[in-house]
């Protein structure tokens, strides 16, 4: 790192004494003028497609080269937390809802809004509802730089085997009660060691051979992978307000209902018991054939449709709830520390890979889907040029998809709600008591 904590601080007495950023430039790394930024990210798959803007970005400004760091993703915070307080960070990173409000709090994020005025940045250009994310007191701490949906993923021919109609997976429906068509077909995709199906009277629970669903726990406070998405059909809202709300509503009933009816399936043997699952992802478990269904997230897709994979896994829109059927959207964006020698060159970077000339080159990669919406549609064309069918994601993000939570205290909320959701479907729990308790512990934290 070429950032220094006494120069940090000369920074931002500079920008407090000057205002525009124009006029606190930051130093060059070198006589000749040069200038290094350094861009930390923590998608392998993503890597070479920002490698691609950064080697346009250089073409464009021959006086700033970017250096990219892909760390994975749980090194990468603690690399980055650890930097920030040391006061040696990179100048610019990617950054998430969870993470970004106690950087906020703490003042290592640089408030871009002022430069988004000065350069007019056509916010309206992005998906609807990721600009406000980062904003948070009249301060804006990054510009959305792409957007994910969920959707579920079948192995159809396991499906097909089971006489399952793959039109009709286009609409199933998913109550907490009974669990609609949805759990009939992740019935019906379960079979023991006999080659049996969860239908059938003598279904061996206790000898499963491949599960219906294979469901995610280690989920943090957003379920984003499995319980939030049908918690919301099922009617449950996160919170009183969001971003920036304070009241958690963890003790919703319908929620309590959504966290029993996943410990119903498990106890029916089908989906396998937490304290069982190998520590291997679900999507390994998937690809394996060891799992039928999964709910997944827009950013696996080329994981899962990769021409290595034998399974022939697809793509499948949500199961509609008695509160109707909603993805949950997400987008990260790219910060800038506050301490950068470099703001105004920074800045310029972020400002890159916000623009239709980065997210265009993403979209032609198909890795993810950027936030500017003309690059959606490159994307799109990207993914069926390949003939992978990714509409499912598409359309969730036109069906009035809601927010994930961003409030302060993200990764203490993460840990409360995740160990009491775990402590559920283990059974040493029960779910309306003990989602009543970790709301109680969550709301404290407000006060």
């Amino acid at each position: 790192m070429r950032s220094t904590y006494r120069r940090a601080g000369a920074l931002l007495l500079c920008l407090a004494l000057t205002g525009p950023l124009a006029a606190c430039a930051g130093s060059d790394d070198s006589a000749d003028g040069t200038t290094t930024l350094d861009y930390w990210l923590w998608d392998d798959r993503q890597l070479p497609a920002y490698q691609d803007c950064a080697d346009a970005f250089h073409s464009a400004n021959p006086d700033i080269t970017i250096e990219i760091t892909q760390t994975a993703w749980a090194q990468y915070w603690q690399n980055l937390t650890t930097q920030l307080a040391s006061g040696d960070a990179p100048d610019v990173w990617t950054n998430q809802n969870t993470y970004y409000p106690q950087f906020a709090a703490k003042n290592q994020l640089l408030d871009v809004e002022p430069l988004v005025q000065r350069d007019k940045v056509d916010l309206a250009a992005y998906q609807p509802g990721l600009t406000e994310v980062w904003v948070k007191d009249g301060k804006r701490y990054g510009l959305p730089k792409d957007w994910d949906t969920m959707a579920v993923v079948v192995n159809s021919e396991m499906l097909g085997k089971q006489g399952v109609d793959p039109a009709g997976l286009e609409s199933l429906t998913w109550n907490p009660t009974d669990g609609g068509t949805f759990e009939q077909v992740i019935a019906k995709a379960t079979v023991d060691e006999q080659g049996r199906n969860g239908l059938d009277p003598a279904f061996d629970k206790d000898h499963v051979q491949v599960y219906g669903f294979l469901p995610e726990w280690a989920d943090g406070a957003s379920g984003q992978n499995g319980w939030g998405v049908l918690a919301a059909a099922n009617g449950f809202t996160y919170l009183d307000k969001n971003p920036w709300g304070t009241k958690y509503r963890y003790d919703d009933p319908k929620l309590a209902e959504t966290i029993s009816w996943f410990k119903r399936l498990i106890d029916k043997g089908y989906a396998p018991r937490n304290d069982q699952q190998s520590s291997v992802a679900n999507s390994e478990l998937l690809i394996a054939g060891k799992g039928a269904m999964l709910i997944t997230g827009s950013w696996t897709v080329l994981t899962l449709t990769d021409p290595k994979v034998k399974q022939d896994l697809r793509f499948i829109p949500l199961p509609t709830g008695p509160a109707g059927g909603r993805s949950p959207i997400n987008g990260l964006s790219d910060a800038i520390w506050a301490g950068s020698e470099h703001p105004e060159e920074a800045w310029k970077w972020v400002r890159f890979l916000a623009s239709s000339d980065c997210q265009d080159r993403v979209a032609q990669r198909a890795v993810v889907f950027p936030a500017l919406t003309g690059a959606t549609q490159k994307a799109a064309d990207a993914h069926k040029a390949e003939g992978r069918d990714v509409h499912a994601f598409i359309d969730a993000a036109k069906k009035d998809p809601f927010l994930l939570p961003v409030t302060d205290h993200g990764t203490e909320i993460n840990t409360v709600v995740q160990d009491t959701i775990q402590s559920v479907i283990l059974g040493s729990t029960k779910a309306d008591a003990a989602l009543t308790e970790a709301n109680n512990k969550v709301n404290a934290l407000f006060k």
